[in-house]
């Protein structure tokens, strides 16, 4: 990597600045990784806030809900979101990225790029501020209350009069999303690629 051997836009000390920034992140971001693939994460737990990007060709899902609700930060502070359940799902070409904050740098992870070998996911979890792609539900229910839909997994379902819908199949092409969490009981993902990211122009890789 240019950066790494001292170009002009990033000699050594910027490069020693690069890999505090960038250590526990990244560490951070493994540990995801592995405990994700053991279900190692309950449904509930301190956000950071800080928004990341997500990105496949296709989410192809069996089982899903949304409701609105909230995420807590570790100081209580709650942030509105939507939230998305699958029971099952598959997603092609997966792309994850957050930019780490003050820095040119972001984290990806890539997976499920080979044919056949889509990235899985149950009980899936996640706290969308923003979604978009072309959306096919089959059996679908607009308006249930959302304490009682049950399709999306064990933990997708929201509180006693609140607005929530469910499907038991869902399909979405040119998945775009933009969120601040993501459980899951499990997390294959085949092909993993996890990469940091440096670029010059402040701008650097993201899924979109």
């Amino acid at each position: 990597m240019k950066e790494a051997q001292g170009g002009q836009e990033y000699g050594r000390t910027n490069w020693r600045r690069f890999m505090i920034w960038t250590a526990v992140p990244g560490a951070a971001v493994a540990a995801l990784v592995v405990g994700m693939a053991n279900g190692a994460f309950a449904a509930s737990f301190s956000v950071s806030g800080q928004s990341f990007k997500i990105s496949a060709d296709e989410l192809d899902g069996e089982g899903f809900s949304q409701y609105g609700g909230t995420v807590k930060k570790v100081d209580g502070t709650e942030i509105p979101v939507a939230i998305s359940g699958i029971a099952d799902g598959k997603l092609t070409n997966l792309c994850q990225s957050v930019k780490i904050p003050g820095a040119p740098v972001s984290l990806t992870i890539r997976a499920g790029r080979e044919d056949g070998k889509p990235a899985k996911a149950t009980n899936l979890l996640i706290g969308v501020s923003e979604l978009s792609g072309d959306a096919t539900f089959t059996d679908i229910n607009i308006g249930q209350d959302a304490s009682t839909l049950k399709a999306g997994g064990p933990d997708a379902h929201g509180q006693t009069g609140m607005f929530g819908q469910e499907a038991e199949h869902v399909t979405i092409a040119g998945l775009r999303q933009t969120a601040v969490s993501t459980t899951a009981g499990s997390f294959t993902l085949n092909g993993l690629n996890l990469k940091v990211n440096v670029a010059a122009d402040g701008k650097p890789a993201e899924c979109f």
